[in-house]
C-alpha cells in the first residue's frame, strides 16, 4: 500500500474502527508497517473512512466480512457511496470470544451481557447452555462493550481476550465460538491510486449498479465473468437508497485488473451496467492463486486479438 498511496498524503497515520482492543486493531497489528504507523481509533466506520477521504489519515483499517455473517454492511455500503476509496491490501484473522469480566465475578453472578452485533450469532449457542437468562445488549464494538463491563453498566462482554488487560478486565471463560474456524476479513483502504502489480495471487473488488429491473438482468452480468473464466469469490446487494427493490451488487472476484480476462470482465460490466464502481486489485490474504481455465490466460487473449488483426489485415 505505501507504495501506491499518494505522496501528499499523511503516510504515517492509519485509522481503524476502535476504540483499542478491538479485533481490527489486532488484525492491523499483523501488517508490517503497523509498528512504525501512527494507529488511531475511531468511533465508526464511516469515521475511520472518511479521514482518508478528508486527507486526514493514508489508510483506513475496517472490517469488510465475516464467514459466519457474511459482509460488514457500513463498510460495503460506504465502500459503494461518498467519494471513491480503494482497497490496497486485506487480512484474514480467526475470531475467538473470551467472556471478560470484573474480577471476581463468577458466572452464575451475570445477568446482563454486552458485544458487538456481529459477535451475538457467533456465541449464540454458547449463551444458550451457559447463560440462558442473561439479557444481551449490543455495544459499538467488542471493546466497547469491555469498556462498557468497566464502568459497571454489563456484568460481562464478548471480547477478544487481548482486551482484557486495556480495560482492567479478566477473561472468566476462554476459546467461545459456535462456529469452528470462524474468520473475520478485514482491508486496508486508501485513496485512489494506480494499484501494485499483480503477484499472481490477487483478489479484485467492484460494486455494480444495473441499468435496468428486468428478467436475467443480473444474469447477464454474472455471465461476464463465466465466459471469461473469472471466478466471483462473493457477491452481495445492498439497497441504494432510491426505493423498494433498488439494489447495487458488491463483489471479489479472483485475479488482478491488469489480469486480460478481468480486465475484460471489467469493461464487459461497464458496458452492461448503469455503473461501476472500482475498488482495487490487490494481493489475497489466502496466497492461493486461480486455477485459469483454457481459453482465458494472458496468452490466450494475445493470440486471440493476433487472430482478429490477421483477419482484419486479410493475412487468413
Amino acid at each position: 500500500m505505501a507504495s501506491a498511496a499518494p505522496e501528499n498524503l499523511p503516510a504515517n497515520r492509519y485509522t481503524y474502527l476502535g476504540p483499542a482492543g478491538t479485533f481490527t486493531e489486532a488484525a492491523l497489528r499483523t501488517l508490517p508497517e503497523a509498528d512504525v504507523r501512527q494507529l488511531d481509533p475511531m468511533v465508526s466506520v464511516p469515521a475511520a473512512l472518511d479521514a482518508v477521504r478528508d486527507g486526514e489519515a493514508a489508510a483506513a483499517f475496517v472490517p469488510i466480512e465475516n464467514s459466519v455473517e457474511g459482509g460488514v454492511s457500513a463498510t460495503v455500503d460506504e465502500l459503494a457511496g461518498g467519494r471513491q476509496l480503494m482497497i490496497y491490501r486485506e487480512v484474514l484473522l480467526p475470531i475467538t470470544f473470551a467472556l471478560l469480566v470484573r474480577p471476581g465475578t463468577r458466572l452464575e453472578e451475570i445477568k446482563t451481557v454486552t458485544g458487538h452485533p456481529v459477535a451475538q450469532p457467533q456465541v449464540r449457542n454458547w449463551l444458550a447452555a451457559h447463560l440462558p437468562d442473561a439479557l444481551w445488549e449490543s455495544a459499538a464494538s467488542n471493546a466497547d462493550g469491555a469498556r462498557l463491563v468497566q464502568e459497571g453498566r454489563y456484568d460481562a462482554a464478548f471480547a477478544g481476550e487481548f482486551a482484557a488487560p486495556t480495560y482492567s478486565l479478566e477473561p472468566l471463560v476462554k476459546e467461545i465460538h459456535d462456529a469452528e474456524n470462524a474468520v473475520t476479513r478485514f482491508v486496508l483502504v486508501g485513496r485512489p491510486a494506480r494499484p501494485a502489480a499483480p503477484t499472481g495471487a490477487d483478489k479484485t473488488s467492484a460494486v455494480f449498479w444495473l441499468r435496468e429491473d428486468h428478467p436475467g438482468a443480473l444474469l447477464e452480468v454474472l455471465q461476464e465473468f463465466a465466459a471469461r473464466g473469472v471466478n466471483m469469490m462473493r457477491i452481495e446487494s445492498r439497497p441504494t437508497g432510491e426505493g423498494m427493490g433498488r439494489y447495487c451488487f458488491s463483489i471479489d472476484c479472483e485475479g488482478h485488473v491488469q489480469d486480460r480476462r478481468v480486465g475484460d470482465v471489467l469493461m464487459g460490466l461497464r458496458r452492461a451496467t448503469r455503473a461501476v464502481r472500482f475498488l482495487g486489485s490487490y494481493p489475497r490474504a489466502d496466497r492461493e492463486e486461480p486455477a485459469v481455465r483454457p481459453g482465458n490466460s494472458d496468452e490466450d487473449f494475445l493470440s486471440a486479438a493476433d487472430w482478429l488483426n490477421r483477419c482484419l489485415d486479410g493475412r487468413i
